[in-house]
């Protein structure tokens, strides 16, 4: 459990989700969502495929739009903001400050095949931010340090492996010194046993305070390391509250229906 938890429940309010709505065509795949995330918590959502967990995670970075609502991250408004009743979408230039202050880590890596991995690690602080090189590099080289992949900062993501990647890719969006790291599904591509070595380094992140919402399958990670578990389907919150309350308590059919499918998975 995250040590912040105490100061987070008195804390100030990171990122906000009110109302929001969001379709692909014909199909209303968000209907309606609230969720706040306050300095210091973890958040794990979790979900069966196709709830919406994932493009409500997309939204609070804007890497999709949505029709309804409004998010905002440290108070800024993320896509949109409403000035006289009505609502505009905001300039391309606030969309780029925004993301300074969130991370977001993917399910696929990401990394840029023909950079090493100190120059993937350094290219946001020198190219959004402005850093000079040299400070960028000792930055750098310290978060690889952290998530333990200094020894291939010369490498190539070519000779990594996925979990290797993956931590590159942690360090990658720590680079930003973001208010908020999102994390969508980041393990679900792994070797099993390549799942530990990530789930260590965003443990060790919690542990430190860090502002985390996890969109992940992995209960035990649910369970030991998140402030308020969240349970979505069908692109509505069902259920939400502190993982020892709902995980083992579940209110709803379609919750208990869940766990019972993916704590037997988890062993």
């Amino acid at each position: 459990m995250n040590p912040a938890a105490d100061l987070a429940s008195r804390g100030e309010e990171i990122v906000a989700i009110n109302g929001l709505r969001k379709s692909f065509g014909a199909i209303e795949v968000l209907k309606g969502i609230d969720i706040s995330v306050k300095r210091g918590e973890v958040v794990v959502v979790l979900g069966p495929s196709g709830s919406g967990k994932s493009t409500m995670l997309r939204c609070v970075n804007f890497l999709e739009t949505f029709e309804q609502g409004a998010i905002t991250v440290n108070g800024r408004p993320v896509g949109y903001k409403t000035t006289g009743g009505v609502r505009k979408p905001v300039s391309e230039l606030e969309n780029a400050r925004l993301r300074e202050h969130v991370g977001m880590v993917f399910q696929s890596y990401n990394l840029f095949p023909h950079r090493t991995v100190l120059q993937n690690v350094m290219m946001g602080p020198v190219k959004v931010k402005g850093m000079n090189a040299a400070k960028a590099r000792d930055l750098a080289m310290r978060l690889l340090g952290k998530v333990g992949m200094d020894h291939k900062a010369d490498a190539y993501p070519g000779r990594l492996s996925g979990g290797q990647q993956q931590r590159v890719a942690i360090a990658r969006a720590l680079a930003m010194e973001p208010s908020v790291m999102l994390f969508d599904e980041v393990t679900s591509a792994l070797d099993p046993e390549l799942v530990g070595e990530v789930l260590k380094v965003m443990r060790e992140l919690a542990e430190e305070g860090m502002t985390m919402i996890v969109v992940t399958h992995e209960m035990g990670f649910a369970r030991s390391v998140a402030d308020r578990v969240i349970f979505m389907d069908g692109g509505v919150v069902v259920e939400a509250g502190p993982p020892a309350d709902i995980m083992a308590n579940p209110k709803t059919d379609r919750f208990r229906g869940f766990l019972s499918r993916h704590l037997s998975e988890d062993g």
